[in-house]
């Protein structure tokens, strides 16, 4: 289960730090997808990124995957959450940046002001979630985490419902996710009656079990 953990003050780092940084972190790499530092200090590297998107994306032409919730020119489709994305950024790039560069490749129709990045860490059996700030750099984050996703992975979603800029959508992606909605009500509740049944058959047994006359 996710948990919320307040954000880690940024630690900048000299240029020999990150030289020796980059060094560390290019020993351990075992996908081959290492860093790069420049002459001028600013370095390139990968990082991953795991889709978990609720909602329905709007690309401008048709999908190869996914499952289509409507056609026209532009079509809607659910993405995979198991689907990684692997980008090649510089230490310069920001949170939004990233965000936008990730729609880009998918061809994604959708205003960028819908999604937010997270960091996910691991620690003693809990996984830690955190929004980053558009701000943040996310190849920064990797570099000082080390390459092993288990430290450290990025994890893009939609704004949680509370912030989400509703203006932003169109008129046929808002009618799709009142049905997904209506959809997800309904299947939340027939999962409840069918809890609340079998506690309710547990309970009737065990009365019967102290009421049976010895």
């Amino acid at each position: 289960k996710d948990v919320q953990k307040e954000r880690e003050p940024h630690v900048y780092l000299s240029k020999e730090e990150v030289k020796e940084k980059i060094q560390s972190y290019n020993s351990s790499v075992t996908d081959k997808l290492k860093m790069t530092l420049n002459s001028n200090g600013i370095y390139t590297g990968f990082i991953k990124v795991q889709m978990e998107l609720c909602r329905p994306i709007t690309v401008q032409s048709s999908p190869n995957q996914g499952k289509c919730a409507h056609s026209n020119n532009e079509t809607a489709f659910y993405l995979p959450n198991s689907y990684v994305n692997t980008l090649h950024i510089s230490s310069t790039n920001t949170v939004r940046e990233v965000i936008e560069a990730l729609l880009k490749k998918f061809l994604v129709a959708d205003n960028p002001a819908k999604f937010a990045l997270y960091k996910r860490c691991h620690k003693e059996d809990q996984v830690y979630t955190c929004k980053l700030s558009d701000r943040e750099h996310p190849l920064y984050l990797r570099l000082v985490a080390g390459p092993r996703t288990e430290m450290l992975s990025f994890v893009l979603r939609e704004h949680e419902t509370g912030e989400v800029m509703w203006e932003a959508f169109s008129l046929p992606e808002l009618q799709n996710f009142l049905r997904i909605l209506d959809k997800e009500e309904d299947e939340q509740l027939q999962i409840l009656k069918k809890r609340y049944a079998a506690y309710r058959d547990k309970l009737e047994e065990a009365l019967g079990g102290v009421w049976k006359p010895g």
